[in-house]
């Protein structure tokens, strides 16, 4: 019998917005892949052995080797760049030097910035605390969404400068990078984004294909469980 798993594994959970921007990358490239799940909070030895900073998402190339930290890749920017220079069909980070300066700034940007005041500001303080059994901390989500992600998005929208893409003329991990970790406040809160209409219309594109949809589903029907409803946090 002929052995018909993908060679790549996520090791993480769809909730994780980082695992979600490989996964998405996977997809517009019709890579094949398959997640497997780790307790990221308890996680076992081997897990350890393979995530220096104990860190999700890890990736296992299989084709390199079933098992030991030999073909795997921690980190999900790493993840990204190995698979584009494994499966460069499509391309997702530009061949110009400046565009492709940019796409890196803004996968960084986002993986920072936006994941600080979206996932430590918004998510964690609603989510987390409603997996505990405790109750949210909205105060300190609308604080964020007041005070932090104001500032965020104002880059972004200066960075869209009016165009359907953050760098070059299409579609690059810049973009998934954004929309996997935006929709990460979306699993809690709503993101009305009125005041910056280009990141709107980013978001909405964004949000309507694929390689976003799909991961995102996964994520939101584990979150609907424990949070049946998003929040208000205006």
């Amino acid at each position: 019998m002929s052995d018909s798993r993908p060679d790549l594994v996520i090791y993480g959970s769809p909730v994780s917005p980082f695992v979600r921007k490989v996964a998405g990358l996977c997809i517009e490239k019709q890579v094949p892949y398959e997640i497997e799940a780790v307790n990221v909070f308890d996680p076992p030895q081997w897990f350890r052995d393979i995530s220096p900073m104990k860190r999700i998402p890890v990736l296992r190339d299989r084709s390199v080797a079933e098992e030991g930290v030999a073909g795997t890749i921690a980190d999900s920017s790493a993840i990204c760049a190995m698979i584009e220079r494994k499966h460069p069909a499509p391309a997702l980070y530009p061949e110009d030097p400046m565009a492709l300066g940019e796409a890196l700034f803004i996968e960084e940007y986002a993986d920072t910035a936006l994941a600080m005041a979206g996932g430590l500001g918004i998510f964690r303080p609603i989510f987390f605390a409603i997996s505990k059994g405790d109750e949210p901390d909205l105060a300190k989500a609308r604080d964020a969404w007041a005070n932090q992600m104001p500032a965020v998005f104002d880059v972004l929208e200066g960075r869209l400068g009016g165009s359907g893409f953050f760098a070059g003329e299409a579609l690059s991990i810049a973009d998934i990078s954004v929309a996997c970790v935006l929709m990460q406040v979306s699993l809690v809160a709503e993101t009305p984004l009125d005041r910056w209409p280009a990141l709107a219309a980013h978001f909405a594109a964004m949000q309507a294909r694929a390689s976003i949809a799909q991961p995102y589903a996964a994520a939101e029907k584990m979150v609907r469980k424990a949070l049946p409803t998003r929040f208000d946090l205006t």
